[in-house]
């Protein structure tokens, strides 16, 4: 029988603090955000180039989807070494360039940024270190206002990020819809925290690996889901769309070999439906977070009333409750993992 969750590391205690540090960095925001959404309307950017790594990464393919959806801008993901390693500057005159990092201090973050901005990129840092070097290299800093995280794995800061993104986007598009469902995501999250997919756990803790699964803005948190298995329960996972899970992926995939699927309620659902109706033919280990078939085997409950767009930071709020309780029952220390540190300094 599932059991409610409770935070049992410092990585749980952090996940739980995600929807108050939500409500306060979307206030504290306000201002800031306004202001480049007004330049970023007056001059829109050609294209919009983002930069990171990690956890940070994902959250910038997370802006991808709502900028391209909601804007129709092109966003490309830079690749730090061209300007760390290869030494080259890339034609960003007139594009918007996003950097995001948690310390704000890895080196190659900081020159590409630095590189960005000589060349006539308007640059901006998602950064929960506002006194670091990416902070001060950048036109516009957005504090992510999480504040100290100390376990290994991030997860507020995650949230934080991704809820920054979505202010962002909702301000610069001037979307009503989008703004109103920015003030009830606090709330949202502290009603994910509730949902429970501590089914889900002891299958995958047992397994070898998993497919975790998306597609739209929920790849970007299937990417973050499959990290977190890596990192918090020395699990192998890997994260795909479901438009691109079958050409070649499947071939690994036997009875017991588990999947978690992640589908918002927006125009990926159909097709995400149709690849969930086919898996379960295929696998005994299929868990989806999605909304309605609430009496299907694995189904994930997910908070309903959501706009789309946000759907995903939600789910990320329950999935962190679940990658904790994976990790225990694998015997691994979340906070610590083997070989990692809080603070990665790339070149």
């Amino acid at each position: 029988m599932s059991t409610r969750w409770t935070p049992q590391t410092q990585m749980g205690r952090e996940t739980a603090q995600a929807p108050s540090v939500v409500k306060a960095q979307l206030a504290a925001n306000h201002g800031a955000i306004t202001q480049l959404a007004e330049e970023l309307r007056a001059t829109p950017p050609t294209f919009v180039m983002t930069c990171g790594r990690g956890s940070s990464d994902h959250a910038t393919l997370y802006a991808k989807y709502l900028i391209e959806s909601q804007l129709g801008i092109p966003v490309v993901s830079a690749a730090p070494s061209i300007t760390s390693i290869y030494g080259k500057t890339l034609a960003v005159k007139g594009a918007l360039f996003i950097a995001v990092s948690q310390s704000g201090k890895s080196p190659d973050l900081v020159q590409s940024a630095a590189a960005a901005k000589k060349a006539g990129a308007r640059t901006v840092a998602l950064v929960n270190v506002t006194d670091s070097p990416l902070a001060e290299t950048v036109d516009h800093v957005i504090p992510l206002l999480a504040g100290a995280e100390t376990s290994v794995a991030a997860t507020k800061s995650y949230i934080a990020t991704l809820s920054a993104i979505a202010q962002i986007v909702a301000s610069w598009a001037n979307d009503d819809a989008l703004i109103k469902g920015l003030t009830a995501l606090p709330d949202q999250l502290t009603r994910a925290l509730d949902k429970d997919w501590l089914d889900a756990a002891e299958p995958i803790a047992k397994s070898q690996g998993l497919y975790v699964i998306g597609r739209g803005p929920t790849f970007a948190i299937a990417q973050e889901a499959a990290l977190k298995f890596k990192e918090t329960s020395s699990l192998h996972a890997e994260a795909f769309s479901a438009a691109e899970v079958k050409h070649g992926p499947m071939a690994l995939v036997t009875r017991d070999f588990p999947m978690l699927v992640f589908s918002q309620q927006d125009a990926t659902r159909d097709s995400v439906e149709g690849f969930l109706a086919e898996m379960r033919a295929k696998t005994d280990n299929l868990f989806a977070a999605e909304t309605g078939h609430s009496d299907t085997k694995g189904h994930l409950p997910v908070v309903e009333d959501i706009h789309p767009l946000f759907a995903p930071i939600a789910m990320i709020q329950t999935f962190y409750t679940l990658a904790e309780h994976v990790a225990l029952l694998r015997g691994c220390n979340p906070d610590a993992p083997p070989h990692l540190s809080k603070v990665t300094e790339t070149h």
